[in-house]
């Protein structure tokens, strides 16, 4: 079956935190265990429950506030610094842009309900893609087998002409059962090398 489109996941993939001593200087500056401030945001039940779009993103941010004991200012400055180490793959991007309009390319990310302006925000991702396709708004998330039905739907094609970059090993394996091929994210070389090896090119 030949592939048509080809599915990349945002965080951890075009997007990666490349500089972590943001996040470290507020575990130190609050007393806390390391990783204390990535596990608040990102691995509450709130967040889990903002993954599949129950609770709007403003409400991790009143979540960390409050558990953290930040005021406005300093919540401010914690998001600030958090996301300080973000760097987008640029020549992962140009990448997906080079592809179209062969092949349909989209985003399929876990993300909260306020992604699509920060994926907007990311210089060429929007000319690189043809739809982004965010958990919060379809109400599922990886590696639930159903969000890649979805995507494929969208996309209008079947899985199997599909393929899917992603860095978590659970949902690369999700994306194989659904019928995908299923490439799990290292670097910037090894995937785009497998994606030509796929494409034949």
């Amino acid at each position: 079956m030949p592939i048509k489109a080809l599915l990349f996941d945002f965080g951890g993939v075009i997007v990666r935190t490349e500089d972590w001593s943001g996040r470290a200087r507020w575990d130190q500056h609050l007393g806390l265990p390391e990783n204390t401030a990535y596990q608040t945001v990102f691995q509450s039940e709130i967040a889990r429950r903002a993954t599949l779009g129950k609770v709007p993103a403003a409400d991790v941010w009143a979540y960390v506030a409050a558990t953290l004991n930040l005021d406005d200012g300093r919540l401010h400055q914690f998001r600030d610094d958090f996301f300080a180490g973000d760097r987008p793959d640029t020549r992962l991007i140009e990448f997906m842009r080079n592809l179209r309009p062969r092949y349909k390319t989209a985003v399929l990310s876990n993300a909260w309900s306020d992604a699509r302006e920060i994926f907007a925000g990311v210089t060429g991702l929007q000319d690189a893609v043809d739809m982004f396709i965010i958990s919060a708004e379809v109400k599922l998330a990886k590696p639930d087998a159903r969000i890649y039905q979805l995507a494929a739907d969208r996309l209008e094609i079947q899985p199997g002409e599909a393929i899917f970059v992603d860095d978590v090993a659970a949902n690369v394996e999700a994306a194989h059962q659904a019928g995908m091929w299923a490439i799990q994210f290292n670097n910037t070389d090894q995937v785009i090398a497998e994606i030509q090896h796929r494409l034949g090119g």
